[in-house]
């Protein structure tokens, strides 16, 4: 770097935490301003903020990773978590499904599913454990990424017998944390919007480079890590490289921390399964909390649609790095590590005065991540922890101390996790096919199946918790599907012996759920108590939905992968995807897009309207 970069990013940090401290005086009203911006946040900057907080360094290291060593077919792995498929099931239904429960996380969220006796205080506070666990798992995640990312770029010296990732993950989060900690929601918002800018440019920039300077070899290798931390090159072709289409088996050798991913085929198909099973059982953390926010049905759709846009122009930006570290390797050695190569094009490729704003935005990327989990994450320790049980008649001050105080040790105990694992993809993996996978069936039940109680959903989530835990101690290496399938089976047994051993819900409690949510499923007796021609209404807007999503989810995959394989120079895959995405783009606005203004609108019901 030259000392133009270093000014560069210092302008940039530098102009991120006055932003957010800026925006102090607006967050510190109260939690509901700190957590959810009073709800009067416009819906393209909760979805732009949105696209910021999912363009993280850690994962656009890990993607580039599997881009640079798999080509292609790469993306697949990836709908694991890092397509963020599960945006196209917030965009038809779930996001203005939760938006209409009027809460402030997930948490509280369960009790207005299951009541405010017990049973509904069990599954708020096991809900509220599990998504802080979580949420200090996506912490070390992060730390990792960004302290591989800066680290190469700073050249941070090792201390205290310390690593220099460590530190320079630490850096970071340190400034991160100063507006995060000040300004809630309108700091991380506003500070994401103006990332966001940074980040564009820094997008359009390396896929203009990648496509007017570099070609892929007909023939190169390429690297893949081994379990004894060491690296294996692997011969490839330029034709299988840049292929869409997935192979039912990969051929990597045996001890390659990639073998895990021989049988492709049936990964993919447990990923598909798994994004199906947590797309339409929602999110948790950062990403609700936009739709939390969303200020009507529409503009829970909208922010999705724009959120969704936004984030498609992530992947010609991974395939942008990975061609550029495939043409550096062909001529100057293969790149070892696939999870340093974002980091080695820019610091070798990037030419001084770009690598600043380069880098620049790519901190942009780390911090808008962290920000968004740490601020959603404290959330549930402030409304359903402190609050709700240890002391329901705390001021405005003792909350918004609390707020700021559950922030940094989240953030203490998961830069302290980092210390006992360094692979991106170990963690990522483990969050997303095992401690997830531990919460995804009683996450997806509660909206279906009027019989699941609290106490079903609270033993089922921990119980599948706990699995992750054992999973990851006593049998660390299983392919991620055994993993996924291990934590979630024990979950669902646990969940349904918890429902039946104890009683249903409150049918009064179930409709009210039911007449605000308004959610298909296995509702049959509360149904029945609302009036013939309300359910008409209802049953033609959950109809519309169902359609949709089958154009919603094939669109969004292909069109990231349209976006792809410009940067690869595919012309004639590109030709196709395109048709595609047009017939599904038509069908989306005939089934979704023109009904976003026609929510369903009642005569009362009961003591209230269906608004």
């Amino acid at each position: 770097m030259g000392w133009i970069d270093y000014v560069i990013v210092v302008l940039y940090l530098t102009g991120i935490v006055t932003i957010g401290l800026l925006m102090q005086r607006r967050a510190s009203a109260g939690i509901d301003s700190y957590f959810l911006g009073n709800r009067k946040l416009p819906w393209w900057v909760l979805g732009a903020s949105g696209m910021a907080s999912n363009l993280d360094v850690s994962g656009t290291m890990i993607n580039t990773a599997w881009i640079f060593a798999l080509g292609a077919m790469g993306f697949f792995i990836e709908i694991r978590g890092g397509v963020t498929l599960i945006m196209a099931f917030l965009m038809i239904f779930m996001g203005k499904w939760n938006r209409r429960a009027q809460v402030m996380t997930m948490a509280e969220w369960m009790r207005f599913r299951f009541g405010k006796d017990r049973e509904g205080d069990v599954a708020r506070l096991l809900a509220a454990v599990s998504i802080m666990v979580v949420t200090i798992a996506m912490i070390t995640y992060f730390a990792i990424g960004s302290g591989k990312f800066v680290a190469e770029f700073l050249g941070i010296p090792s201390f205290m017998g310390l690593s220099g990732q460590f530190w320079a993950a630490t850096l970071m989060i340190v400034l991160a944390m100063i507006y995060t900690v000040a300004s809630g929601l309108y700091g991380v918002v506003w500070t994401d919007v103006f990332q966001g800018v940074l980040i564009f440019g820094t997008i359009l920039f390396i896929c203009i480079m990648a496509l007017t300077k570099f070609n892929i070899p007909d023939v190169f290798s390429i690297s893949v890590p081994m379990r004894d931390g060491t690296f294996q090159a692997i011969q490839t072709t330029k034709e299988a490289w840049t292929s869409v289409l997935p192979q039912w088996k990969l051929n990597m050798p045996a001890g390659s921390s990639y073998s895990i991913y021989n049988l492709f085929g049936i990964a993919i198909l447990f990923y598909l399964i798994k994004v199906t099973i947590e797309g339409s059982g929602g999110t948790s953390g950062y990403m609700i909390q936009r739709y939390f926010a969303a200020r009507s049905d529409r503009e829970a759709g909208l922010l999705s649609l724009f959120w969704t846009f936004l984030l498609s122009f992530r992947w010609p930006f991974i395939a942008a790095i990975a061609l550029m570290g495939v043409a550096m390797g062909a001529s100057r050695g293969v790149i070892n590590d696939p999870e340093t190569v974002l980091p080695v094009v820019v610091n070798e490729l990037v030419p001084i005065g770009i690598k600043g704003f380069l880098i620049a935005g790519l901190m942009a990327a780390a911090m808008s991540t962290f920000d968004s989990t740490v601020n959603a994450g404290a959330s549930y320790w402030v409304k359903d922890i402190y609050q709700a049980y240890i002391n329901p008649k705390a001021t405005e001050k003792q909350l918004m101390l609390h707020s700021r105080m559950a922030s940094i040790i989240m953030v203490i105990l998961g830069l302290l996790f980092t210390l006992a694992i360094t692979n991106i993809n170990e963690i990522w993996g483990w969050i997303t096919m095992s401690i997830g996978a531990g919460m995804i069936i009683p996450t997806l039940v509660r909206w279906y199946w009027w019989r699941l109680n609290g106490y079903g959903f609270a033993i089922g989530t921990g119980a599948g918790m706990m699995a992750a835990i054992l999973q990851r101690l006593l049998f660390p290496n299983v392919p991620e599907y055994v993993a996924f399938s291990f934590a979630s089976g024990i979950s669902f047994v646990a969940m349904l012996v918890g429902t039946f051993a104890t009683k249903p819900t409150n049918d009064a409690v179930l409709f009210e759920f039911y007449k605000r949510t308004r959610p298909f499923g296995f509702w049959g007796h509360i149904r029945r108590q609302i009036p013939q021609n309300v359910m008409e209404e209802v049953n033609k807007e959950n109809k519309r939905d169902i359609v949709s999503t089958f154009f919603a989810v094939p669109w969004q995959v292909i069109l990231f992968l349209t976006f792809m394989m410009v940067i690869m120079k595919r012309w004639d895959t590109v030709s196709v995807l395109f048709v595609i995405l047009i017939a599904l783009s038509t069908g989306l606005y005939f089934t979704w897009f023109r009904h976003l203004s026609s929510e369903v609108k009642v005569e009362a019901v009961g003591d209230e309207k269906i608004v």
